[in-house]
């Protein structure tokens, strides 16, 4: 490699490039780093729930339906689209224009000048004011139907009524008719009364403007009545001298309360005072029309939409119907008898565990046929076994008591081995019935343990003591190899004491003669551990689990004669387990290792 050639560091992650300690990016990072865990643990939840997957699937089809939906019935709603008129916006207005000329012109001031008059707009007649100021009553003036005293663009004033000036406060005193200062009230300085002569005509003639305005441009026509539906004011197309006031107000509630899509004259109604006199305004006019353009439903928009929801709900499922359908023909074949056949685990999810809950059941369900089938096979070979083990020293023992029965002897001598010969073989028969008797109340769990507290160490020492000289007579010697250490247990002595008798008798008896067998002791943590080995062939794994199987022989050639009946392991594998310990085999080097596990007392 040269010098220009470098190692690449790995790359680092993005959150990693920047060594700022900002406050501000250690907090964006934090929450990206938590974003980013929560959006795992999300997924991960997802993956492993099929209810989740067919919600945020139902969610999904439906969002996209309803995005289908709108695009679809604009289009189909563009070919059914319908003219909409209302005159909602239209009323509004007029009303709004009634509400300003009310709140601008024809509300009351909430005081009055100290020279009684108000700041109210006075009546249109130009000179009532003046007559006023000088001392002369203004002389009411009436308009009648008919009359045709309107000019073109003007407005037609009507003097107050009740003999009250224009300009004065409802409630007020009238103006003194010979023009004198009534008692107790001083002359009012002839500036403040030419200052609001000039504010009076200016608001009289904004206010005619406004009229104008509205009936050139708006078409309305405004009209101001008292409380007896008497004209007092009206515009140049307003012909009437008398409103019904009633009718007016009933015709105007009517009109609000009907529908906004039909074309009549609308009339905006608002109680004022006009001339220091209770009065109302009515503004009518036909309001104008807002066009607007509907699109129109389409049964084709929903149809489709439906459509596309099925069609895409489907799509997007057909993936887990399929698994489904996989596990269910998996099934099929193992109900079959086909105990190899798998499924396969495609996901994390129910459908997931179901899968693997099938292997398992399968193979539990082979596992256990094999050790039906193995023990049936077991079964035949003990029937073959014992029917072979019973019948021979069944048939000696007939066959000496008849030669006894008959006689057939020569010397009392003779007679007595025959008897010993047939109680020997009794013996056996008795010990092979006992051995099938005790395994079967210990598979079935029948025989109660009377445990105890002992010294494994003193129990095993007796015990040995006894084989040594029988080792002894089959040219076997016997090492113990026993700590110093007391090791105490809880156990059934004498069923514990039987486990080790079929341990030792295996041992001598098919131990190579001359031979060596090893007994030793340890503790582990824990627990006592006892081994026993001896010389034997090499044993296969298989032989080795095996070998504490009910009427299992190594050697298939072995007879009662040469071996036992094939139940002496199994009876010692049942008491171990009962006393909660454990008993294994292990076989190197030409020799075979029996160990037993016993739990040490507290």
């Amino acid at each position: 490699m040269s010098k220009k050639e470098k190692i690449k560091p790995p790359r680092k992650p993005m959150l990693d490039r920047f060594p700022f300690t900002w406050f501000p990016f250690n907090l964006l990072r934090g929450m990206i780093l938590f974003l980013q865990d929560l959006y795992k643990m999300a997924r991960t939840h997802v993956q492993r729930s099929i209810r989740l997957q067919l919600m945020l699937t139902f969610a999904f089809c439906l969002g996209v339906t309803l995005v289908f939906y709108g695009i679809s019935s604009a289009l189909f709603g563009a070919v059914n689209k319908s003219t909409v008129i209302d005159y909602s916006q239209g009323m509004e207005s007029i009303d709004s224009e009634a509400r300003s000329l009310a709140d601008r012109f024809l509300t009351p001031s909430r005081y009055a000048d100290n020279d009684g008059t108000s700041d109210e707009f006075p009546d249109g007649d130009s000179n009532a004011t003046d007559r006023s100021e000088s001392g002369q009553a203004a002389a009411p003036q009436s308009s009648t139907a008919g009359a045709g005293t309107q000019n073109a663009g003007t407005t037609v004033p009507v003097s107050g009524a009740n003999g009250q000036e224009p300009g004065s406060l409802p409630g007020a005193p009238a103006a003194n008719p010979q023009g004198t200062p009534q008692p107790n009230q001083p002359n009012q300085p002839n500036i403040r009364q030419g200052e609001n002569k000039q504010e009076d005509a200016e608001r009289r003639k904004n206010f005619e403007n406004t009229v104008k305005r509205l009936v050139t441009y708006n078409k309305l026509k405004i009209v101001i009545t008292d409380l007896e539906g008497k004209v007092v004011f009206r515009s140049e197309n307003a012909p009437e001298t008398y409103v019904d006031v009633h009718s007016v107000i009933r015709n105007a509630m009517e009109t609000r309360n009907r529908e906004s899509d039909s074309r009549s004259e609308f009339s905006s109604f608002y109680p004022v005072t006009y001339n220091n006199q209770k009065a109302y305004l009515i503004v009518s006019g036909i309001p104008q029309p807002s066009i607007s353009y509907h699109k129109g439903e389409n049964p084709l928009s929903i149809l489709a939409s439906l459509a596309v929801f099925i069609f895409l709900f489907y799509f997007l499922t057909q993936r887990k119907m399929r698994y489904i359908e996989e596990l269910a023909s998996g099934l099929r074949i193992i109900a079959t008898g086909n105990l190899d056949h798998r499924v396969l685990e495609r996901s994390q999810d129910e459908l997931g565990s179901l899968a693997r809950d099938m292997n398992f059941m399968v193979t539990d369900l082979q596992r256990r046929i094999e050790e039906e089938r193995r023990a049936e096979q077991l079964k035949n070979e003990l029937i073959t076994n014992v029917s072979h083990d019973l019948r021979t020293p069944l048939t000696l023992i007939m066959g000496y008591l008849r030669l006894l029965h008959d006689r057939n002897f020569e010397t009392p001598e003779q007679a007595a081995g025959y008897v010993s010969i047939a109680y020997s073989k009794s013996e056996k028969l008795k010990g092979l019935i006992d051995d099938l008797f005790e395994f079967t109340k210990l598979s079935n769990h029948d025989v109660p343990l009377h445990k105890k507290g002992v010294v494994i160490n003193e129990v095993l020492e007796q015990l040995l003591e006894e084989y040594v000289t029988l080792s002894e007579e089959q040219q076997l010697t016997l090492i113990r190899s026993l700590p110093q250490e007391r090791l105490p247990v809880r156990i059934d002595v004498d069923k514990m004491i039987r486990v080790f008798e079929n341990l030792l008798g295996n041992a001598i008896k098919y131990s190579p003669k001359p031979g060596v067998i090893t007994f030793g002791m340890i503790r582990e943590n824990g627990h006592a551990i006892i081994r026993i080995s001896n010389k034997a062939d090499a044993l296969t794994r298989d032989e080795l689990e095996q070998l504490f199987d009910r009427f299992y022989r190594v050697d298939k050639a072995r007879t009662s004669e040469t071996g036992g009946s094939g139940l002496g392991l199994a009876i010692a594998r049942s008491i171990v387990e009962s006393h909660e310990g454990s008993i294994w085999a292990e076989s190197e080097n030409g020799e075979i290792h029996f160990y037993v596990k016993l739990k040490l007392a507290s």
